[in-house]
């Protein structure tokens, strides 16, 4: 990031007051402003953002010194566009949308916090106020919509400072920020990860003191931080840094289940905390998918529970993957993440994760027509998660191991190019058997069904209707059925 130079000879503020113009919501938001009298400031992400050139900005908070619901609504009588206004009165806040961007509008305040809740006492407050409660320095600069000094910079904790170099700090006592709101704890360590920035010492030490207030914060927020880590370049940083601070263990025990190395009679077992987190940066790499980056974090969360020493093999992590597919369940439940196709998704990952790597040793049709037919249009993901889980450091087997997934991945082409058995559905259905034999439901229909299926799976037969039906009249003899 280059270093910031503000408010040299007034360039940045001409700077912004151009840009401001020509984006014309800044402008609007001024005029209403003098209209009602009142002052006003874009404030927050949006101008960490600006100094940082970190693209445009979709989100916008405005701070108003008087009614924000009353500026918010006046914006939108001046815009041509006359956007509707929501209005929250519980909060004091207002939010319209103008062209792209989505802009919240918030009467400057000052909070007080019980111990018990995260949502505070809210008064009306100054600038300054409203800045003081802000979580980081970063956070709470501030950028003048008024006349008389337009895109002027309002940093009082040094804030740019801390932007050139990369620091995250509170700007008031850090235990007291985060008893106050907790959720702060997983906010700086989530703007850690996403901006490649370091938290400041004492910021640090406060978070591990405070880790147990985050048992106030609802499961849906935490999660919504989690997401937005997971999301990072390297992810990896942000759930170390969940580690070192004990608020890991409150969020995710699954994972903590996997650090250590146990030895017995001198054999040992790699760290499988510290291999996951490099499974989930080296998928980062491939993919965005929010939901097969948690398929990487959780892949081997089964291995903790199946986890024993034999003398004659040593350490075994048997049906490791189904017994975490079944965690995975659990876990979302405990979250209160969803429980939909995605928390699915994230299952049948983890339970076929092993099966490329088993089938890379020995390629065979059979094995690879089932791996297509369980992971139906999710072979590419699973394949692409089998991958980013070579972690060898020897050279060697690194270079082998991603040779014989591209055989796989060859294989797979071939194979489905040839039998079509992706999603597939059995040539012959239930209505055909029961006509066929004249038969009410009963079992052996499903028994025809299943052999019928296996019989393509294992390359018995094509998966072509003529076959099948031949098939499924022999399979019935031998059960005794007359056609």
């Amino acid at each position: 990031m280059k270093k910031l130079k503000l408010l040299e000879n007034n360039s940045m503020q001409q700077q912004f007051y151009k840009e401001a113009l020509h984006a014309s919501i800044f402008n609007y938001i001024s005029k209403a402003s003098q209209l009602l009298n009142i002052k006003s400031y874009v404030i927050g992400g949006f101008v960490r953002d600006y100094l940082m050139e970190r693209g445009d900005a979709k989100d916008v908070d405005v701070v108003a010194v008087g009614s924000g619901i009353e500026l918010a609504e006046k914006v939108a009588e001046l815009l041509p566009t006359r956007p509707k206004v929501q209005v929250f009165k519980t909060y004091g806040t207002a939010m319209l949308r103008y062209k792209d961007i989505e802009i919240e509008f918030v009467g400057a305040r000052k909070e007080s916090y019980s111990e018990e809740s995260r949502n505070p006492e809210v008064e009306e407050g100054t600038l300054q106020d409203d800045q003081n409660r802000r979580d980081f320095t970063i956070n709470a600069l501030a950028l003048s919509l008024n006349k008389e000094d337009f895109g002027l910079l309002l940093d009082p904790f040094n804030g740019v400072e801390d932007l050139n170099s990369k620091i995250i700090r509170t700007p008031l006592e850090p235990n007291v920020t985060y008893s106050d709101d907790p959720l702060r704890m997983m906010r700086a360590i989530r703007f850690a990860s996403q901006l490649h920035f370091t938290i400041e010492n004492n910021s640090l030490e406060a978070i591990s003191k405070n880790a147990d207030r985050l048992k106030i914060i609802t499961k849906e927020r935490i999660v919504d931080e989690l997401n937005k880590m997971m999301l990072s370049v390297k992810p990896s940083v942000g759930f170390l840094l969940l580690e070192s601070t004990q608020l890991l263990p409150l969020i995710l025990p699954e994972l903590i289940a996997l650090k250590g190395v146990e030895e017995v009679e001198g054999q040992k077992h790699k760290d499988n905390f510290y291999h996951t987190l490099e499974v989930v940066d080296n998928i980062s790499k491939n993919t965005k998918d929010v939901w097969l980056r948690w398929a990487a974090l959780l892949h081997d969360i089964g291995k903790a529970p199946t986890k024993k020493f034999h003398k004659k093999i040593g350490w075994t992590f048997h049906a490791h993957e189904f017994v975490g597919s079944k965690m995975v369940f659990k876990l979302f439940k405990r979250l209160k993440m969803p429980l939909n196709n995605k928390m699915k998704f994230v299952q049948k990952m983890v339970l076929l994760s092993s099966r490329p790597i088993v089938l890379a040793s020995e390629v065979t049709d059979s094995a690879v027509r089932r791996l297509i037919f369980d992971s139906g249009d999710d072979i590419e993901s699973l394949m692409t998660l089998c991958e980013a889980d070579i972690t060898t450091k020897n050279p060697n087997k690194f270079k082998r191991y991603h040779k014989n997934f591209e055989l796989v991945r060859r294989k797979i082409k071939e194979v489905e190019e040839r039998d079509q058995v992706r999603n597939f559905q059995p040539p012959i259905s239930g209505e055909l058997i029961m006509k066929t034999f004249n038969l009410e439901p009963c079992r052996e229909i499903g028994q025809l069904k299943e052999a019928i299926k296996e019989a393509i799976l294992e390359g018995v037969i094509p998966n072509e209707y003529e076959a099948s039906y031949q098939f499924m009249l022999e399979k019935g003899k031998a059960l005794g059925l007359k056609k």
